[in-house]
C-alpha cells in the first residue's frame, strides 16, 4: 500500500493532537479520520483522563467526529490515520465501522492490534478488515510517548 500526499498531512495533524492530548495530561495519541477524497471529516486526541471515560481514545473520538460529519456510523471508504498503532478495542471499533485503511505512526509491541501483539484489522476469521500502513512518522510518533512517559518516571 503506497501512502498519499492525503495521509501525510493527515498524520501531521494527527500529531499536533497527539501533542495537545500530551500537554493536558494525556497519553499523546492523535487521529484523524479521511475520506476517499482525503479530506479530513473527523478528528481527535486521548481524552481518557479529562473526560475520565475509558472508551475516550483517540481513534474512538475520531470515529464519533467523523460519523456525525457525515451523518452515518458506516465509514466505509474512509481512512483512520493515528500517531500509535491501534488497540483491540480500537481496531474492534474501526472494524464495525467498516473503516477501509489505516495508516499508523508508532508500533505498539505491548498493546497494538494491527500486526504487532494482534493483527485484529486484518483477521481473516472477521467478517470486515482494513488495510494498513504502519510506521508512518514514527519517529515523531515515538518521540511524543517517550518524551510523556520519560517525564512522569
Amino acid at each position: 500500500m503506497n501512502i498519499a500526499a492525503s495521509d501525510l498531512a493527515a498524520m501531521e495533524r494527527a500529531l499536533d493532537l497527539a501533542a495537545a492530548a500530551g500537554e493536558a495530561g494525556d497519553v499523546p495519541v492523535g487521529a484523524v479520520v479521511t475520506d476517499a477524497d482525503g479530506r479530513i471529516i473527523g478528528e481527535g486526541r486521548n481524552l481518557r483522563e479529562v473526560s475520565h471515560d475509558p472508551t475516550a481514545h483517540a481513534e474512538i473520538v475520531a470515529m464519533r467526529q467523523a460519523a456525525a460529519s457525515i451523518e452515518s456510523w458506516n465509514l466505509d471508504g474512509c481512512t483512520l490515520v493515528v500517531t500509535l498503532e491501534p488497540c483491540v478495542m480500537c481496531a474492534g471499533a474501526l472494524l464495525q465501522a467498516h473503516v477501509s485503511r489505516v495508516v499508523f505512526g508508532a508500533w505498539d509491541d505491548k498493546a497494538g492490534a494491527a500486526g504487532s501483539m494482534y493483527d485484529v484489522v486484518r483477521d481473516r476469521r472477521l467478517p470486515s478488515r482494513a488495510e494498513v500502513l504502519g510506521g508512518v512518522e514514527a519517529d515523531a510518533a515515538t518521540a511524543l510517548l517517550r518524551d510523556f512517559f520519560a517525564d512522569r518516571r
